[in-house]
């Protein structure tokens, strides 16, 4: 009778412990959402995932020629609204392949940090600003400049300093150091 109460216990324990991972799992699997063909862990810093998304990877040349890497792999919290291959091509013809140049290294920086806030904003939290703010909120960037948020139906837009708009196509991929909105479209500051 003894030896059946250990092995009970046992069973229990070992129960409780495999329930525990799998929930642990299933709440990942359920956080992690996919960008590019590729997942986007929770767990992994901003650059450890968007170096896998194949809609990235002009972002990901931009930012190691802007020598942000090392910056975005911080402990942050950032908030980066993430423009896709296709949001770069729509910039004029050359103006990537220029800016990329280690002669243009601070406008490159100037325009990334554009598309990075200090803090961890949700969509939820960017559309209770909206909310609170009568259809807009402003929003200080990493560089200094503002960049404005509103709703357009039901999509999240982004405007920059000249009206210019970005529309987030993915929202809310958490990160260890803070969240990606991937956006369709370059903002761009006030140069």
């Amino acid at each position: 009778m003894k030896t059946r109460k250990i092995i009970s216990t046992m069973t229990l324990a070992v129960a409780l412990i495999f329930g525990s991972t799998v929930m642990a799992q299933n709440k990942m699997e359920k956080d992690t959402k996919m960008v590019g063909g590729a997942a986007m862990y929770p767990s992994k810093d901003i650059v450890s995932n968007a170096v896998n998304s194949k809609d990235h990877t002009t972002l990901v040349a931009a930012v190691k020629a802007a020598e942000l890497v090392e910056t975005l792999q911080g402990d942050g919290p950032f908030t980066v609204f993430a423009p896709t291959n296709a949001a770069f091509d729509k910039l004029p013809e050359g103006t990537v392949a220029t800016l990329v140049k280690p002669e243009n290294k601070e406008k490159l920086q100037a325009i990334l940090t554009y598309h990075v806030l200090a803090g961890n904003f949700s969509g939820k939290d960017i559309m209770k600003a909206i909310k609170k703010g009568g259809g807009k909120a402003t929003f200080k960037t990493v560089n200094g400049g503002m960049l404005t948020a509103m709703m357009d139906g039901k999509s999240l837009v982004l405007a920059d300093h000249a009206g210019n708009k970005s529309m987030v196509t993915i929202a809310d991929v958490n990160q260890s150091n803070g969240v990606i909105h991937v956006v369709d479209t370059v903002v761009l500051p006030g140069m």
